[in-house]
């Protein structure tokens, strides 16, 4: 019997998470630069316990009150409320949550950073993974709680998360955080043009996307209009994930152990290679005169770069076009292999009492349940954090290609740095990326100079991590 094209996507995308797996939580060194998702659970890790190790009576939970910071506004902000009212409706231990919007990440570090030396947080907040790293001698370790027979999650609920997701929050064996929200930066490629420029598949190497980027702008600078000469390739941004994506495409990375180390062989043929791309005329600075999305639509480039929560930006700007091309999402192109980074907000928990703790983790354990999952997903069009998500996005997947094209990636995402300073360093580093391509400020930066402009980032981010 035939399969229909949805029972298709689920298969592929039930071996995809089965495929990277998480393993059990245990204790282990994490500080080495961020691996793909490729580990897998084991016997041996599943957790053993019989009776709860909480010393936390189920009545002692009725009326715990917790109270929860976190960054959304907005649609988020109203989701997120709406289910906090609902979990403090059915929850069978009476515990109420209460919920306090910051406005942004960068507003609710600082807030949360000021209640700790005032020795007055609240009792979790959903902040950045490099956030909790920050906080870490006042995080609690949730493996307990993850573990915990009576409270926690099962062997094959933790194998539900992919491990690049489940294992951002590891540091040193400790689980500082357990996720909350994952997207990734892509490479959104005009399928459309590109057969109509004789390319019949996507790029799957770089070589390959300098070929249809190049062929791009030659057909432009080739017509009538002289105003669109330098257009058509690839649209250079400075998103910090963007430089991050290509660095991990081309086998490279920005971690070395507890610091940095951007001079790498790897790292200087990705920006060679990039600089090339804009000298050669086959990638471009835009200027603000026009959104990135309204550019793609206008075949002013073959190729962006773009998170998931943007994607419904482009969607929207193909379709004010009449939506006559088709466009895909790709992983970023190295030579050899192809990657890109996935990154994303946690639940963290600081130390209280232990009947607070426990609350807390309830709830966390709550709002990763499979029904609130999909809603965030619908929302927001960002990851299924688990597997059993999926079953519940039938729809949304039909109506978001592109989407379901992003999670079959989830194999090629690499976590990003395990560093409280990479709060900083990420801006360092799309600052520098940026003027890497500033022809007014470098206007004779070389391929040959590479060298000394990842020294430079490098030096800078290891002063910013002391």
């Amino acid at each position: 019997m035939r399969l229909s094209q949805r029972a298709v996507f689920l298969l592929v995308i039930s071996l995809i998470f089965s495929s990277c797996a998480p393993p059990t939580p245990r204790r282990a060194v994490t500080d080495t630069p961020s691996p793909a998702a490729t580990e897998t659970p084991s016997a041996a890790q599943t957790p053993t316990e019989t009776v709860s190790r909480l010393e936390v009576e189920k009545e002692a939970l009725r009326g715990a009150q917790v109270t929860v910071w976190h960054p959304w506004f907005g649609a988020e902000a109203s989701l997120f409320e709406l289910q906090v009212a609902q979990f403090n409706s059915v929850n069978e231990w009476g515990i109420v949550v209460r919920a306090e919007s910051k406005g942004n990440f960068g507003e609710l570090f600082a807030q949360t950073d000021a209640a700790l030396q005032a020795g007055a947080p609240p009792n979790m907040v959903i902040a950045l993974p490099e956030h909790a790293l920050a906080w870490r001698e006042q995080v609690i370790d949730l493996n307990l709680y993850v573990r915990d027979p009576d409270y926690g999650m099962s062997a094959l609920e933790m194998a539900e998360f992919p491990t690049a997701v489940w294992m951002q929050d590891e540091a040193d064996g400790v689980r500082l955080g357990m996720p909350a929200q994952r997207t990734g930066r892509f490479i959104l490629y005009n399928q459309t043009w590109a057969r109509e420029l004789g390319f019949f598949s996507p790029p799957e190497t770089s070589f390959e996307f300098e070929e249809q980027a190049c062929a791009a702008n030659k057909v432009l600078a080739g017509d009538a209009d002289p105003n669109n000469d330098a257009l058509g390739g690839w649209l250079i941004d400075s998103h910090a994930m963007t430089p991050l994506g290509w660095l991990f495409a081309f086998g490279g990375g920005v971690q070395e152990g507890n610091g940095y180390r951007f001079v790498s062989q790897e790292n200087i043929e990705a920006f060679k290679f990039l600089k090339g791309l804009q000298q050669k005329g086959c990638a471009w600075v835009p200027s603000p005169a026009l959104s990135a999305p309204e550019r793609f639509a206008g075949r002013q480039a073959l190729f962006v770069s773009a998170s998931l929560e943007e994607f419904s930006d482009y969607a929207r700007a193909f379709g004010s076009l009449g939506g006559r091309d088709e466009w895909v999402a790709l992983p970023f192109p190295g030579p050899e292999r192809s990657a890109f980074a996935l990154y994303g907000s946690s639940f963290v928990v600081f130390e209280s009492d232990d009947v607070t703790q426990l609350a807390s983790w309830l709830f966390i354990r709550w709002m990763l349940g499979a029904e609130n999952q999909a809603r965030w997903v619908q929302s927001t069009g960002l990851f299924p954090l688990r597997s059993s998500t999926l079953s519940l996005l039938g729809d949304y997947e039909a109506e978001h290609p592109q989407w379901a094209q992003a999670v079959k990636l989830l194999p090629g995402g690499q976590m990003t740095p395990k560093l409280a300073s990479w709060r900083v360093v990420r801006v360092m580093l799309s600052d520098g990326f940026r003027d890497m391509f500033d022809t007014i400020r470098h206007p004779d930066l070389t391929e040959g100079q590479m060298p000394a402009v990842l020294k430079q980032m490098e030096d800078t981010a290891n002063e910013l991590n002391k």
